[in-house]
């Protein structure tokens, strides 16, 4: 076959403070930069979806025609101009036509200025172009806000399996395979889909831990000879729209397979209900631990800033667990990475052993949080550059800004003039920080960063300081949810 390829991604928080411009998705903000044409295709050696299924596709003896490759770090709202533009990259291929199928590497939470389902609105376009002859095949991230329209106007869909997203090659791999059998079998898919009635938190979605690790055993079980393909999306839940949530779906070669299948696994999960929710530490209470259990380990103890975390639409900058570091005089600590481009230019103006007085971070606009001021001792400084080697997005080069190393007592201070999630340990070298010999590491992540840095940690923790992604769903003003979905697993219902 003659293959359409195109990939957008993007993950709106729509309770978040920046909005997702075009130049956004040309840096890429930790993922690869934009790209077109026939240089999408050097993405086979990245684990990004598109990667594993360019690899698929040529091996299956495809032809491929690459449009456009484009992601930028979770935000709010994608700007109008940016999602036409891209968008219409993908439309404007598509009217050009001479192909025999579509994918689309997608992300699934995508919320624009003007629409509320990026994905659906794409996939409805494409579609009204392409009718309905020509199969259209989509990877999707597992915190898609699966819709409606998004499951009408796709052939297939298929979502990670993991989180952290280890497997996103794979999955591109199995969205391949997806559309092979697709076309074997003349089109003749059967879909079902349930959509659970709770938001789970972004923390309990972590598949290492239960119960998303039986969730997704069970998933896999359940696939056989009638049942093509099964995924769950346990969503991304701040986007507020009435689609947000939970959603389970799969496709088989009898309509009742593929109902019975996705019944049994929303039953299991729907029953695991109080399973799904996180109990969180204070920043005190997060820092005083792990002091305590650094005392005595050989390797650090990792804390995880999830309420600034810029793969869930927090810039970066936020002071929280700064502060609880310093109050508490902790030693041989490290915390990244703190985005503040001005501070960052001010490192580098200083030089390296320069003492400086900086109000450093506290942009956030979130109650609580402020600039510390103090004087910090020029540590390190780099251009930002750097090849990521840990299990999530290896082989993506990410390009951080100018970049510098701060120290305040025993706490240092890895920042940032671009905004990048704290998921892969060159993030810290290129600060001038070996992870591996700090007792404490401070990361603005939420879950992918266990990828790379369970291996090393003596213990992991998960903090909420103030900032602007709330780890717990309940915890959002929610105006526009389905009405009697629950905020929480089991908390109220909204409406």
């Amino acid at each position: 076959m003659k293959i359409l390829l195109a990939g957008f991604q993007h993950e709106t928080n729509t309770f978040a403070p920046s909005r997702a411009h075009y130049e956004n998705f040309v840096r890429g903000e930790g993922f690869p930069p934009m790209v077109r044409g026939a240089d999408v295709l050097a993405l086979r050696d990245v684990n990004v979806p598109a990667g594993g299924f360019i690899v698929a596709a040529e091996a299956d003896g495809h032809s491929l025609v690459p449009v456009i490759w484009a992601g930028a770090s979770p935000s709010a709202h994608v700007t109008r101009d940016a999602y036409e533009r891209i968008a219409g990259e993908i439309l404007d291929a598509a009217r050009a036509g001479d192909f025999d199928a579509v994918y689309l590497d997608l992300h699934g939470a995508m919320v624009v200025e003007h629409v509320d389902d990026g994905e659906g609105e794409l996939l409805a376009n494409l579609r009204a172009i392409l009718g309905p002859a020509v199969p259209i095949v989509v990877s999707l991230d597992l915190h898609a806000n699966v819709t409606r329209r998004m499951l009408a106007n796709a052939d297939g869909m298929v979502a990670y399996r993991t989180y952290p997203h280890i497997d996103m090659a794979r999955t591109g791999r199995q969205a391949a395979a997806l559309l092979n059998a697709f076309v074997a079998a003349g089109g003749a898919f059967h879909r079902a889909s349930r959509r659970l009635p709770f938001l789970i938190p972004i923390n309990g979605m972590c598949t290492l831990l239960e119960p998303a690790r039986s969730a997704y055993r069970q998933l896999e079980a359940l696939e056989n000879g009638e049942i093509l393909s099964l995924s769950f999306a346990p969503g991304f839940p701040a986007a507020d729209f009435p689609e947000c949530g939970p959603v389970v779906w799969g496709y088989g070669r009898s309509p009742d397979a593929a109902a019975a299948a996705v019944d049994v696994l929303y039953q299991s999960f729907v029953g695991a209900e109080a399973e799904w929710a996180v109990p969180f530490l204070t920043p005190d209470e997060a820092i005083a631990e792990a002091i305590r259990l650094s005392g005595a380990a050989s390797r650090p103890v990792v804390i995880a800033d999830t309420q600034d975390n810029p793969g869930a639409g927090g810039d970066s900058n936020t002071t929280g667990m700064l502060r609880a570091l310093v109050r508490h005089g902790a030693a041989n600590a490290a915390l990244g990475l703190l985005c503040d481009p001005a501070a960052a230019a001010a490192a580098h103006a200083a030089g390296v052993g320069a003492t400086i007085h900086l109000a450093l971070g506290g942009q956030s606009g979130t109650p609580g949080d402020e600039p510390f001021e103090a004087r910090f001792e020029v540590e390190h400084l780099s251009d930002g550059r750097c090849t990521l080697e840990g299990p999530m997005m290896t082989g993506a080069k990410v390009d951080l800004g100018p970049t510098a190393c701060l120290r305040i007592d025993g706490v240092h201070v890895v920042v940032s003039s671009h905004k990048a999630q704290m998921l892969d340990r060159n993030l810290y070298r290129v600060g001038g920080i070996e992870p591996e010999r700090m007792k404490i590491l401070v990361n603005k992540s939420s879950v992918h960063f266990r990828a790379d840095f369970a291996p090393i940690a003596a213990a992991i923790l998960v903090a909420k300081a103030p900032g602007p992604m709330q780890a717990d769903p309940g915890d959002l003003p929610w105006r526009r949810l389905a009405p009697g979905i629950r905020v929480r697993p089991g908390g109220p219902a909204f409406g």
